[in-house]
């Protein structure tokens, strides 16, 4: 009986009764095997942040196989004590519906950040310094802050200084902007992206070559290259927002923030 009521309050924590974001546009429930992952990896990355204590950090997955970029966390989001959770921890982060090019904020449980069945249960914890920590969380706190720099038009492969599109962890960059810029109250996106320039934002370059290019866009309603400069974009250089460039940037700028990879732990076996 104990156990039980331990389980359900682990899963209370843990999970938030949300529809699967970022999933098939059929609605379906996890497997067994995908929940209880989704559970454990949501749990060891529970007891890292307990341990650490920021009041935000920003957490990444491994969504994706990203290794033919040399990539490893495809996704990112932010990760605090949520006030309207009793303080538990809650995930806020940016995803586009059913594969489309319309995108949304999503408030979920660590639990369900890892639910729809990611390439691998790996996770980072990005702590940034602790004023950057307190305009964060002020800002998380506010609907209307984070709307300002949503744009609900989706892109994979977003460039990094345009407002036409934007990608999942374009989101967290230009909300991170906002909370580390010092002398512009930045209210929107051009400003964030216009401080991002200043400071020296490094994007990603990926190799995408024509045909690959030509596929994605026909077939894909989630990825353009029309933001793209066109010199770059025909020579097949394409700048994009990816955990990697946001944690060398925040790592560059603020040197005192810490990066902590959380491995993933085998499962014992159902029987």
């Amino acid at each position: 009986m104990r156990l039980n009521q331990w389980l359900c309050g682990l899963m209370a924590v843990l999970l938030l009764p949300l529809a699967w974001a970022g999933r098939a546009c059929q609605e379906t429930s996890p497997n067994t095997e995908t929940f209880r992952q989704a559970m454990a990896t949501g749990y060891v990355n529970m007891q890292q942040l307990d341990k650490l204590n920021p009041k935000v950090a920003m957490i990444a997955r491994v969504g994706q196989d990203l290794s033919a970029y040399r990539l490893r966390f495809s996704h990112m989001g932010f990760v605090w004590h949520d006030p309207k959770a009793q303080g538990q921890w809650r995930v806020m982060h940016l995803l586009n519906q059913c594969g489309t090019a319309q995108s949304d904020l999503w408030r979920e449980g660590l639990a369900n950040f890892f639910m729809d069945e990611p390439f691998a249960y790996d996770s980072m914890i990005i702590v940034p310094p602790s004023e950057v920590q307190d305009k964060l969380q002020i800002w998380l706190s506010e609907q209307g802050k984070m709307e300002q720099l949503h744009g609900d038009k989706y892109n994979m492969l977003a460039y990094p200084f345009s407002t036409q599109y934007q990608n999942s962890n374009q989101w967290v960059l230009e909300g991170l902007a906002a909370a580390m810029s010092h002398d512009l109250a930045i209210r929107s996106r051009a400003q964030a992206q216009q401080w991002l320039k200043l400071m020296n934002y490094q994007p990603t370059e990926l190799r995408i070559n024509t045909f690959k290019r030509l596929g994605g866009r026909m077939f894909r309603a989630n990825i353009a290259f029309d933001d793209h400069p066109t010199d770059r974009r025909m020579a097949g250089r394409i700048d994009t927002i990816t955990v990697d460039s946001i944690v060398n940037f925040l790592q560059q700028a603020s040197p005192e923030s810490r990066n902590y990879v959380v491995e993933a732990k085998p499962l014992p076996e159902l029987h």
